[in-house]
């Protein structure tokens, strides 16, 4: 499997760096690259009552990229805060299945909840979330399992809670997808 990571609007290097060796640890038999390219935000997506991205519209623009390129799946790194219109946020969105997947990192940061800088946790949090949008981007559904990394994240806590991997029935389930 290939993913490359798509930097979208200004992503610093070493947190690409972070999610892309971290994809590669979780999922050993995948190639995982980012791209040099930066994707601008599409201002049609700012949502300025909101301060927020519609996350949809974003996502179509990565889905026209990975369309257009030999990739598997291309994810989309932003820091941008995002939120589809039936929630107040997103951590991220993913085309399921589909190739194309997008995660923000804005609420991932402890700074966001008034917590002091911990960019362990931060990066962990990352993980997390780009592992869970390729899931669904390979065609997993949300897990009722609230430690496995499928688990639907409401709230940063529940994020905090889940693992950065599959659980047993998620893993036999990606790993089905994979030879489809």
């Amino acid at each position: 499997m290939k993913i490359v990571l798509l930097p979208v609007g200004r992503v610093e290097p070493d947190v690409l760096q972070t999610i892309q060796d971290g994809l590669r640890d979780v999922l050993p038999e995948s190639e995982v690259a980012t791209v040099e390219k930066v994707m601008p935000l599409p201002r049609p997506a700012f949502n300025a009552a909101r301060r927020q991205y519609y996350s949809t519209r974003i996502l179509a623009e990565i889905s026209s990229f990975a369309e257009a390129s030999e990739t598997q799946y291309v994810l989309g790194v932003t820091e941008a805060d995002l939120y589809v219109p039936s929630y107040n946020f997103v951590f991220g969105e993913a085309v399921c299945p589909g190739k194309a997947a997008l995660i923000s990192l804005c609420r991932l940061r402890p700074e966001f909840y008034d917590e002091g800088s911990n960019n362990t946790l931060f990066q962990e949090r990352a993980l997390k979330e780009a592992v869970h949008e390729i899931g669904h981007a390979i065609g997993l559904e949300h897990c009722k399992n609230p430690l496995c990394v499928m688990y639907f994240s409401l709230s940063i806590r529940d994020t905090d809670r889940k693992n950065t991997r599959f659980c047993n029935d998620c893993h036999i389930l990606f790993h089905r997808s994979m030879e489809r």
